[in-house]
């Protein structure tokens, strides 16, 4: 199986972007990238599509269910939202969604800052592989992979996708 390009993914993402955010009536919505991944995919979309406005991030590793059991990651940093919440149209951005347990852990985030208006959900990869009923409003790609199969990430610059295989 190959791996679609990140760059094709980000254009083609930028361009169904401005089509559902101008759909909803949405002019300035506030942009936050989900940590690592997640950022390095928003901050390749900002400049795709031209904004220069301030990028929120989250690391959403307190915030997860599974926190108990996998304990605290090394590389956790504080989150850092650079603008309200309150009010606000968020373009909540991750890199891979898989069982949708990051992306529930993020909106869980979000709202101990305050209530957003809307929250519209992109994502690079669609695993199609959900516990939770989450899906992107914006998806680069939707992928089928086995069990034994991973999707790594890595950038920021270039964004590059690895397909490993687990049983090895």
């Amino acid at each position: 199986m190959s791996l679609p390009n990140p760059a094709e993914l980000i254009s083609q993402m930028a361009i169904r972007l401005k089509a559902h955010l101008k759909h909803r009536g949405i002019s300035e919505p506030r942009f936050i990238g989900i940590r690592t991944g997640g950022v390095w995919v928003a901050q390749a979309l900002l400049q795709e599509l031209g904004n220069d406005s301030p990028l929120g991030t989250l690391d959403v590793s307190f915030y997860r269910d599974d926190f108990s059991q996998n304990g605290l990651h090394p590389q956790v940093r504080p989150s850092a939202l650079p603008f309200e919440i309150e009010g606000q149209h968020l373009v909540l951005i991750d890199d891979v969604l898989m069982s949708g347990r990051t992306v529930r852990a993020a909106l869980n985030e979000l709202f101990d800052y305050g209530r957003p208006a809307s929250v519209t959900l992109v994502c690079l990869l669609d695993l199609d592989a959900g516990e939770l009923p989450i899906s992107p409003d914006v998806v680069g790609a939707t992928l089928s992979l086995s069990a034994q199969q991973r999707v790594k990430l890595s950038g920021p610059t270039p964004l590059v996708l690895e397909l490993q295989d687990l049983a090895l």
